[in-house]
C-alpha cells in the first residue's frame, strides 16, 4: 500500500492510500473509505449501504441525501448502479469533500457536495424530500470510529421530515448491539414509521446497517433484483459483494 495523499491539517492526520487499483482515506488511522471505478464493488461496509435502494423497483429512488460524505464511496456506487436524478452529499469536514472530489471523482451535475454540520442541514432542511437517505455520520475516538450522532427519537423525527411518504432511511451502526439499541428499534413511535426493515452485515467487520422503509418488502426482493445485475450477483464466482441479511421485527 502506498500513500499517494498525506497532510496534517488542524491536528488532523489526513491520508489517501493506494492498494492495488483501488483509494483508500484515512483520518487519524481510521478507515473511512475505499473506491475502485473498475470494481466498483468493495467487498465491505460501503455495498451495503447502497443495496437497500434494490428493495425498490428500478427508478423509484431518484433524489439522495448522504450524510457523512468521507471520500465518497457510497456515493459513486450509488451513481453506478442506482443512477438517481440528484445525490445531496452533506459533510462535516472540507478536507474530506477536497479529497472526494480531487481523488474519488466525486463531481458533476448530478451530485452537490455541501461543507456542513449534519444535525443543523437537516434542522433546518425545507426542501423537496428524499427517497433515500444514508446516514454514514461517523468520527474517531481513540483510533477507533464512531458514530457522530446517535439515533435516538429527535434525530429520526428530524430525519423523517426529510424523507420522502414511501422513502427509505439507511444507517450506519459500529455493531448489532448499537443498531438494536437505537429508536428505529428500540421506540414503538420509530418502529411504527417503516413499514418494514433489515439489518445488513458483512464477515469483513463489525458494522451493522439498518435499512429502514416506507414499503413493505422481503428479502427474496431484494435478491432477486440483485440477481439481475452481473456485479452483484453472489451467484457468480465473479462478484465481490459479500453480505448477509435479516429481517427485523418493527
Amino acid at each position: 500500500m502506498s500513500i499517494v495523499w498525506e497532510r496534517n491539517i488542524d491536528n488532523t492526520d489526513y491520508q489517501v492510500r493506494r492498494a492495488g487499483c483501488s483509494l483508500r482515506l484515512y483520518t487519524n488511522g481510521v478507515f473511512h473509505s475505499q473506491y475502485n471505478p473498475q470494481r466498483p464493488v468493495t467487498g465491505n461496509i460501503w455495498d451495503l449501504l447502497f443495496l437497500p435502494a434494490f428493495f425498490y423497483p428500478n427508478g423509484e429512488i431518484r433524489r439522495v441525501l448522504v450524510l457523512g460524505v468521507g471520500g465518497g464511496a457510497v456515493i459513486q456506487q450509488l451513481r453506478r448502479f442506482i443512477r438517481p436524478d440528484r445525490i445531496v452529499g452533506i459533510e462535516l469536514s472540507a478536507v474530506h469533500l477536497s479529497i472526494a472530489r480531487r481523488f474519488f471523482g466525486v463531481r458533476g451535475k448530478d451530485v452537490e457536495l455541501l461543507h456542513a454540520d449534519a444535525v443543523d442541514w437537516v434542522r433546518r432542511y425545507r426542501g423537496p424530500a428524499f427517497d433515500m437517505i444514508v446516514d454514514d455520520l461517523f468520527g474517531e475516538q481513540d483510533g477507533e470510529p464512531q458514530r457522530a450522532v446517535f439515533p435516538d427519537t429527535e434525530w429520526i423525527s428530524l430525519l423523517t421530515r426529510c424523507l420522502a411518504e414511501k422513502g427509505m432511511i439507511v444507517c450506519n451502526f459500529a455493531s448489532r448491539l448499537e443498531l438494536m439499541a437505537s429508536a428505529f428499534v428500540s421506540r414503538r413511535g420509530c418502529r411504527n414509521i417503516f413499514a418494514s426493515g433489515f439489518h445488513l452485515s458483512t464477515s469483513q467487520n463489525f458494522n451493522a446497517v439498518g435499512a429502514f422503509l416506507g414499503i413493505p418488502a422481503t428479502t427474496r426482493q431484494l435478491r432477486e433484483r440483485l440477481h439481475r445485475i452481473a456485479e452483484l450477483d453472489t451467484r457468480r464466482r465473479s462478484a465481490r459483494l459479500q453480505y448477509r441479511i435479516r429481517t427485523l421485527t418493527l
